[in-house]
């Protein structure tokens, strides 16, 4: 799956920014960057929307425990990859039919997020269990909202291309092409938002994220770290 979305959605992370100063590497735009998943992917289904973002996907080699799933409903667009293990616990809780699956359920708890302020994300995304990476993209509001599973079991990665978009996709090496040292994976038990502050760890929401400037042999240029979850692992 890939997103990418320009500065009037998404302003460039700065760890990201420096991290490809550092090490400069050739990029391209990311118009290039979504004509080559196109060109690249089998069945590959692409939706623009306007200058703010373009969307991708594909069910092409797609594993089985983490399918990847598409859905739109009143503005609100959403890819989503993986599964959860308590759907239909949540389809209850939101009043929806046994027929809705993982895409449909995460555009409902957004909704919620987004009318019953003030609801947090962190309260929101606590309640999904399984394994996941997903990318919500609210048009009307020209929201973002991205998360990943707490133990990482679904990749995701982001990094920005030569014309300052900001890209998400599961697959590292499309990425690498246009973002170069400008990529980083996207942290496990985090969500990213555009409307509320950016880059935050919803399994720790009080703690800190930092970025680690990785070696220069190595495909990312950065990764973020929560800060105090090295210390608890080590601990256990």
């Amino acid at each position: 799956m890939l997103g990418v979305f320009s500065g009037e959605v998404v302003e460039a992370p700065e760890e990201l920014v420096l991290a490809g100063s550092r090490t400069p590497s050739p990029k391209t735009r990311a118009g290039e960057l979504v004509d080559r998943f196109i060109r690249k992917t089998e069945g590959a289904v692409s939706v623009r929307l306007g200058s703010l973002a373009q969307l991708a996907y594909s069910h092409s080699q797609q594993s089985p425990l983490r399918p990847r799933l598409f859905g739109v409903k009143e503005e609100i667009f959403c890819l989503f990859e993986g599964n959860l293990d308590n759907l239909g616990r949540l389809r209850q809780h939101h009043g929806l039919s046994k027929n809705a699956n993982e895409v449909v359920l995460v555009m409902e708890a957004y909704k919620a997020l987004r009318d019953r302020a003030p609801y947090r994300p962190s309260t929101m995304l606590a309640h999904l269990s399984g394994s996941f990476a997903f990318l919500i993209f609210d048009l009307a509001t020209s929201t973002l909202l991205v998360a990943r599973d707490p133990d990482g079991k679904v990749p995701l990665f982001w990094g920005i291309t030569a014309d300052g978009y900001v890209a998400f996709s599961d697959d590292v090496d499309l990425l690498k092409g246009s973002c170069g040292k400008s990529l980083a994976p996207f942290p496990q038990g985090c969500f990213y938002s555009n409307s509320l502050g950016g880059l935050k760890s919803y399994e720790n929401p009080k703690n800190k994220i930092t970025a680690i400037p990785e070696k220069e042999e190595e495909v990312c240029g950065a990764t973020f770290k929560v800060e105090g979850s090295v210390v608890l692992a080590a601990t256990h």
